[in-house]
């Protein structure tokens, strides 16, 4: 069934024309399956450090600047994270500038599993944290050949997904992005800001989320429209889904224009989020080229 799924949305992508950029969907699915090799990039592990310590690599070799916010989080529960967000820029002295966001940590849990042994195990992440990653790695790589329009920053942040989401508090979920508006630069702001989270799905299709259409609705607007021209509409449904709490919401309360684009039906009713099915074989090639398209579309 998954091989049928893969081809369905290959099928689509050459109907659509093929690729729009010099994004290279195939590199970045075999991001994907690097930061699944590592192993679960759980705050405090070895898989964690291993991820971080790799995508400051790719980023040194990639972009104008490189920038590091580590600090030490502690949690509800009393253990300290070490953590790290890490910011990649083109262009750093441009003044209109967009700001990209994936979060590169994994679910310490997998909170959704039927099976109540297995929900103590963390899980793989390849679209749960691992898309998010590679369509910013795969931007950064196309930017390096040719430069953006405006400036462009990639923040990869760290402990989104760490925690109790059912906390209204949100102390140990979306610890970067909070962290990261806590601590803006001085007069930064953004013309836009886009968070690319669970975008590899095989079985591709997006819709609007429904605090980004109610806060910033001009970005999602702008990027919908650019979705539509490249001829991707099919994949970016113009329809306003759920209302999803991810790293955009931290963004907003700080006064940045920020929207989430994410799909959030991932497997039959969403089985696959927060589950051991968050498995490589789940993430396509051409569902990553249509977003990395858009991502690079938007700022070139």
């Amino acid at each position: 069934m998954m091989r049928r799924v893969v081809l369905i949305v290959t099928v689509l992508a050459c109907a659509n024309g093929g690729p729009r950029t010099p994004f290279d969907g195939a590199v970045a699915l075999a991001d994907v399956e690097r930061q699944v090799a590592f192993g679960p990039r759980v705050p405090n592990t070895d898989g964690h450090r291993q991820t971080g310590d790799w995508i400051l690599e790719r980023l040194r070799a990639t972009v104008d600047s490189v920038h590091v916010q580590a600090w030490n989080h502690v949690t509800r529960g009393g253990d300290t994270l070490a953590l790290r967000n890490l910011i990649g820029r083109f262009r750093p002295d441009a003044t209109d500038r967009v700001l990209y966001i994936a979060h590169w940590d994994t679910r310490p849990l997998a909170d959704n599993e039927d099976n109540l042994g297995a929900r103590t195990r963390p899980i793989a992440g390849a679209n749960d944290g691992g898309s998010g990653v590679a369509i910013l790695l795969g931007v950064a790589r196309v930017l390096a050949a040719t430069a953006p329009s405006v400036g462009v920053d990639l923040l990869f942040v760290d402990g989104e997904d760490y925690g109790d989401w059912s906390d209204a508090e949100r102390q140990d979920v979306l610890i970067g992005s909070q962290y990261f508006a806590a601590n803006l630069p001085a007069g930064y702001q953004p013309l836009y800001a886009v968070v690319w989270d669970m975008v590899g799905d095989a079985d591709l299709e997006i819709r609007q989320e429904a605090y980004s259409v109610n806060r910033a609705p001009e970005v999602v607007e702008r990027v919908w429209r650019v979705a539509e021209d490249l001829g991707y509409g099919r994949v970016f449904r113009s329809q306003v889904g759920l209302g999803i709490v991810d790293d955009h919401i931290p963004l907003l309360d700080a006064g940045l224009r920020a929207i989430a684009v994410i799909d959030f039906s991932y497997g039959p009713s969403n089985s696959y989020w927060h589950t051991h099915q968050d498995t490589l074989d789940r993430v396509s090639a051409a569902s990553l080229q249509i977003v990395g398209d858009l991502a690079v579309t938007l700022v070139q």
